[in-house]
């Protein structure tokens, strides 16, 4: 690649298309979930020679993007130009000095299984052509975890533990999902095929597994704390959140101190004590037989209520399936799936619940099932589809702006905000208005997301231990002790879980200025409409398009 970064007159928005496709082209799974196939053959190469290229590569784009100078930009495009080098700095810290490749297996779990599934959920081309492009990604599994096992040396002992349970997520994938999956192909030749590269792939997942649990497992002795400069720079170069860690503390804690009080003051309707009333709301769940259909009711009953009330613009869409967790996938609670933005025609989407896994003592089903209760389940269905993430992914598929198009420049405090900020939203415009159980549920999610904030700072910044975490959700945020746990460990890999709530509260900020400033002419659908029609930008970026950059990110 040649350095161009003496030619200030190159064109901002070809640099930008030729960036996008040299990311589709070096992170293939990324790609197929922007909707890009062009590279769904491949497996992302993890090889250290790859990943010194990459950093190299990735300060060509950075001088490129330097050279452009602000003087011959228009408009918003000045904003953009801040956004893509932001985004080019922060793959560039995360190569060289949070080294995710480097300490986590569960990195590579990811990877590979979100790689084999976007060839299986999203039927963008014939059955045949999925089936040989997944071919050809198995036969690659054993060079993946061989530079896996190359590259990880010394992980965190809890990165194992999630990376070997991931892991076999990802070979019950290829065992038992894949061939279901491909069952009505009627080459025969094509099956023969398949079943002879999922052989060679479960052997190498097999054999990874074992070095995990025998090898690796015994000898983790490495820290998961990121330190407080790494998370602070993670912050500030993905998020563009430039705010000290003790403040985003601070914060945390007085919304926790407000919700906690509000959650009391909701709970005394249905009962004295707070924590006896929210665990008998608790014990009013589906059973794991009926929670699928519930579900599939929430969503008809929460697009009424948008459409009615004019909350924001829900676009054309072909379908949503609502589905268990895959396997690989069961530490989260709930996800969204979605077909990606470049797409160039409408897809299914799959909204992802974690159901029980019947191999749990009765006492563990119990306890997460409780926390899928009837109260709860209706802000994760906000949260996740209508008019969370769903509705969120269907609005970027209008955008132009390739930079704010796709998934890969998306900072998580707007996802997730938006996400989050919707749970509150729905309750505030009148849904289920004197239904006292969904208001709590809203607000125990609150809490979870805040506690998500606190101990997550603490884990990465502090001397927080994971068993403090859990104490920390069980007596704060009220969770089951097994969900606890699940929570307070997905904090020592997923340190973007904090953004959830400040996300949130970005959203909040922006909308409270944007309401001042326009008084009685303010609309709630126009808000809404402007802000995702505006793509996956930072909030920093939001601010500056929808109120000249006036006011801080948090208060």
């Amino acid at each position: 690649m040649k350095d161009r970064a003496s030619q200030s007159a190159e064109p901002l928005t070809r640099l930008i298309d030729e960036y996008l496709m040299y990311l589709h082209e070096s992170q293939p799974t990324a790609a197929a979930f922007d909707g890009v196939h062009q590279h769904d053959d491949l497996l992302d190469n993890f090889g250290r020679a790859s990943i010194d290229a990459q950093v190299r590569e990735l300060g060509v784009w950075a001088r490129r993007v330097e050279g452009i100078h602000n003087s011959a930009l228009m408009g918003e495009e000045k904003l953009e130009r801040r956004m893509l080098a932001d985004s080019i700095r922060a793959r560039m810290y995360n190569l060289e000095e949070v080294r995710e490749w480097e300490r986590s297996p569960l990195h590579y779990a990811e990877t590979l299984a979100s790689s084999l599934s976007s060839q299986m959920l999203f039927a963008y081309a014939p059955m045949a052509v999925r089936a040989r492009r997944v071919i050809s990604k198995l036969r690659q599994v054993p060079r993946f975890l061989e530079d896996a096992r190359r590259n990880i040396t010394d992980p965190p002992g809890l990165f194992v533990k999630v990376g070997i349970e991931s892991f076999e997520g990802v070979l019950t994938l290829v065992e038992q999902s894949l061939p279901k999956a491909f069952r009505e192909l009627d080459d025969i030749h094509l099956l023969g095929d398949l079943a002879d590269a999922s052989v060679v792939a479960i052997d190498s997942l097999r054999n990874y597994i074992g070095y995990l649990r025998d090898t690796m497992a015994p000898r983790s002795r490495a820290s998961f704390r990121l330190g407080s400069e790494l998370f602070s720079e993670k912050l500030r170069l993905e998020e563009g959140i430039n705010v000290p860690v003790n403040r985003l503390l601070e914060i945390a804690l007085r919304e926790l101190e407000t919700t906690q009080e509000e959650f009391v003051e909701v709970a005394s309707r249905v009962g004295h004590d707070p924590a006896v009333a929210w665990q008998t709301i608790k014990t009013r769940h589906p059973d794991s037989k009926e929670l699928l259909n519930v579900v599939e009711g929430q969503l008809k009953d929460l697009e009424t209520f948008i459409r009615r009330n004019r909350i924001v613009s829900i676009p054309e869409n072909k379908s949503i399936v609502v589905a268990p967790t895959p396997d690989f996938y069961r530490w989260t609670f709930a996800s969204m799936w979605s077909p990606g933005a470049f797409e160039p025609t409408a897809l299914t989407a799959y909204y992802y619940l974690t159901n029980v896994d019947p191999s749990w003592s009765r006492d563990r089903q119990d306890q997460h099932l409780r926390d899928l209760s009837y109260a709860t389940l209706w802000s994760i269905s906000m949260h996740e589809v209508f008019p969370g993430h769903f509705l969120h992914f269907e609005h970027l598929r209008k955008v132009n702006s390739p930079l704010r198009r796709s998934k890969c420049f998306g900072p998580v405090s707007f996802i997730e905000g938006w996400a989050h900020y919707c749970e509150q939203m729905m309750l505030d415009e009148g849904f289920e208005r004197k239904n006292t159980e969904v208001k709590l549920g809203q607000l125990a999610e609150s809490l979870i997301r805040l506690a998500r904030t606190i101990v997550g700072i603490r884990l990465h910044t502090e001397d927080l231990s994971v068993e403090q975490g859990v104490r920390f959700f069980c007596e704060e945020a009220f969770l089951e002790e097994s969900n606890a746990r699940r929570e307070a460990e997905r904090g020592t890999f997923d340190p973007s879980y904090v953004l959830y709530a400040l996300g949130k509260r970005m959203l909040l900020k922006l909308r409270a200025d944007c309401e001042a400033i326009e008084q009685d002419k303010f609309s709630l659908k126009q808000f809404h409409d402007n802000l995702l029609g505006q793509g996956n930008l930072p909030f920093w970026m939001h601010r500056e398009i929808m109120l000249d950059g006036s006011g801080s990110l948090l208060e």
